[in-house]
């Protein structure tokens, strides 16, 4: 269940790194990413870190690369399924940046961003694609514009720039899971 915005089932961590949608601004798409901090580490507090621009940059030399970075995503799900949630999806979360889907530029402006805690080339857990799947049919239950054709990996709207979710996304299981009629929200 959603109230203003928020999922009461998720972890609640408001990020500073959000504004409002423009008006009359229709949420009607579901961006699916990746993030590892430091690159292919899934373990500590560097993503949430990142998210609220609270990133140390002497914890590791990756870190001096992004840290002018204004980031967030209105959700993020952990290896072992936890999901996070840093900004209202009634608010734009800065996670698409330079970004198209069926040309319409922005998609910031219209789109809920999932980071999943992973890589392109890393396999995701079980729990992820089944905490993915039940989170997908809670914003489709609240947002019905977001068909599964209306769900898109980051390198889909930003193909000269992005790559994630990446070739260990397993977009077949996640569709079935979504599609699995015994499958409910609370798994």
């Amino acid at each position: 269940m959603f109230e203003d915005g928020w999922l009461s089932s998720a972890t609640k961590i408001p990020s500073p790194n959000f504004n409002q949608r423009p008006e009359a601004s229709e949420i009607n798409l579901l961006v699916i990413h990746n993030i590892s901090l430091p690159p292919f580490q899934f373990n500590g507090q560097f993503v949430e870190d990142f998210f609220l621009g609270k990133l140390n940059s002497v914890e590791h030399p990756y870190f001096n690369t992004i840290k002018e970075l204004e980031v967030s995503s209105h959700f993020y799900i952990r290896r072992d399924g936890s999901v996070i949630q840093f900004v209202s999806t009634l608010d734009r979360a800065w996670h698409a940046g330079v970004s198209e889907f069926e040309g319409k530029s922005n998609c910031n402006d219209y789109s809920i961003g999932i980071e999943l805690a992973g890589a392109d080339n890393i396999p995701y857990t079980r729990n992820q694609y089944h905490s993915i799947a039940s989170l997908t049919k809670r914003i489709q239950s609240e947002y019905p514009a977001i068909t599964q054709n209306r769900i898109a990996g980051h390198s889909d709207i930003a193909p000269e720039r992005k790559t994630d979710p990446g070739l260990s996304f397993d977009w077949q299981r996640y569709f079935e899971l979504l599609r699995h009629d015994s499958f409910t929200s609370d798994h």
